[in-house]
């Protein structure tokens, strides 16, 4: 399977080159710009849209959604609603990220009715993907306190019980569909470093799945590659976080399929 999944996320990777795909991100405030950036590094088009007046009119001409909790306000998450249940009846794929969904009353019950609306994918941290699970995590506000490991039987519970692919971040990312796993290295430990990098993740899984809709578990693997590798390159000419994240647009930007596929390590289940 290895092989073969390889080869798709490939194939993937150098269509998102040429798609350029329309990608509504409803996301924080800290980490708007970046993931902006990133998604047009990467090869997408980002609209920011997030106000319940016209979040769900865009989801319906937007080639994907994301949804993004971290920095919550009443009328955002009236945005997000009504974007999520306008991508349904639209047929379009979405991606939740549960930002500290466990850290307060109000965070947990956005994200339960959230997840009554069936995302495509759901992406966290080991973390929030446990407490997700009906489990008891050790993380603290937006930072994971569990290895990935600890997460993997969680994730495929979660992926079965919503019928989604859910991918779990962290040093060795895993990605199950609750049938199939996948583990995906490389990065660096800088990326902990720089603020709104799981983020901008999330936004580029909406970018990939909305390349290939009928494809969510390959895509979203595809991202999280994508990711990886740009990572572990921009860590070679990295002084410090802030170097890294110069370094890490500018590897989105420049990498290309060749260097991509030599540099793919994902393993299967």
């Amino acid at each position: 399977m290895t092989n073969d999944i390889s080869q798709t996320i490939t194939d993937l990777f150098e269509r998102m080159r040429t798609t350029n795909p329309l990608v509504q991100c409803i996301t924080n405030y800290v980490a708007m710009n970046y993931a902006a950036n990133v998604l047009l590094a990467a090869g997408a088009s980002p609209a920011m849209v997030h106000t319940p007046e016209e979040s769900g009119e865009f989801a319906a001409i937007a080639g994907a959604l994301t949804v993004n909790i971290g920095t919550l306000s009443p009328n955002w998450v009236d945005g997000m609603i009504a974007a999520a249940k306008s991508a349904n009846n639209a047929g379009k794929p979405w991606v939740l990220d549960p930002v500290a969904h466990f850290a307060t009353g109000y965070r947990r019950d956005t994200v339960a009715e959230l997840l009554t609306l069936k995302p495509t994918v759901i992406r966290g941290n080991a973390s929030e993907i446990i407490a997700l699970g009906g489990g008891q995590s050790a993380g603290q506000g937006v930072d994971s306190g569990d290895p990935v490991e600890q997460a993997e039987e969680a994730a495929r519970t979660l992926a079965n019980a919503q019928n989604a692919v859910v991918a779990v971040t962290g040093e060795v990312d895993f990605v199950t569909d609750g049938k199939r796993s996948v583990r995906i290295a490389g990065g660096s430990e800088l990326m902990a470093k720089v603020t709104a990098t799981g983020c901008s993740l999330t936004a580029l899984v909406g970018a990939y799945v909305a390349i290939a809709p009928d494809q969510v578990f390959e895509a979203t693997v595809a991202a999280l590659a994508n990711f990886s590798v740009a990572g572990e390159f921009a860590a070679k000419s990295a002084n410090g976080p802030a170097s890294f994240m110069t370094a890490f647009v500018d590897g989105l930007h420049n990498l290309d399929g060749t260097t991509f596929a030599k540099n793919l390590r994902i393993s299967s289940q």
